[in-house]
């Protein structure tokens, strides 16, 4: 088994960094491989609604190559996908943003493709917005059908120069409860695929308020 992490930090191995290898070192202790994938130093457009993914049905954004299509690919062999990100202005960093909105709607209009993985994220401030930066990246995990472990706090760690958050004892240990959960998850999941039957997918109804 396989995770991929994406790190949407414009500091490749600032907090954001030291958050996800407190989770990955989790599970590679369960023998699970693991990826780190750098985001946030990447200059990737933002989506533009295109539907061209849809359309063409063939797990590609028709943007010009930065990286997200490989990305793409990445996540559809990983296992299980981390997500994480620093707070700007108690959002997601506008990169990881850009690259989120993409990948996710490439996948979900691609068989939906991330469905039932196991994903999860983190998230590593200075102050304030970890909270709000950590529900939004929850939203494209739960959007997808994805499956996602939980730890024993919201998925926060607070530092400011790189490796503060290393003297945050609470959010480490939630780093930590968090990669062992995750691992748990994906074995579970391993372990039911042939013997339990999983729920058939249903084609996505949309609609809006106007009428």
């Amino acid at each position: 088994m396989k995770v991929v992490a994406f790190n949407g930090s414009p500091n490749e191995k600032g907090n954001t960094y030291y958050a996800i290898k407190m989770v990955l070192e989790e599970l590679e202790k369960e023998g699970i491989e693991t990826e780190i994938v750098h985001i946030g130093g990447k200059p990737i457009r933002g989506c533009i609604g295109c539907e061209k993914c849809r359309k063409n049905k063939d797990e590609k954004c028709i943007l010009p190559d930065d990286g997200v299509n490989e990305c793409i690919q990445k996540m559809k062999g990983a296992d299980g996908i981390l997500l994480g990100s620093p707070v700007y202005y108690s959002s997601i960093a506008g990169t990881m943003k850009c690259f989120l909105d993409r990948t996710f709607y490439v996948a979900g209009g691609n068989n939906r493709m991330l469905r039932h993985k196991v994903g999860a994220s983190v998230v590593a401030v200075r102050r304030c917005g970890g909270m709000p930066t950590f529900n939004q990246l929850n939203n494209y995990i739960g959007y997808s059908e994805m499956l996602m472990p939980a730890s024993n706090y919201w998925n926060v760690i607070y530092g400011e120069e790189p490796g503060e958050v290393l003297r945050d004892k609470e959010g480490m240990q939630i780093m930590r409860v968090l990669g062992k959960n995750m691992a748990w998850l994906m074995k579970l999941v391993e372990n039911g695929k042939g013997r339990v039957k999983e729920p058939e997918a249903e084609g996505k109804l949309s609609m809006n308020f106007i009428r």
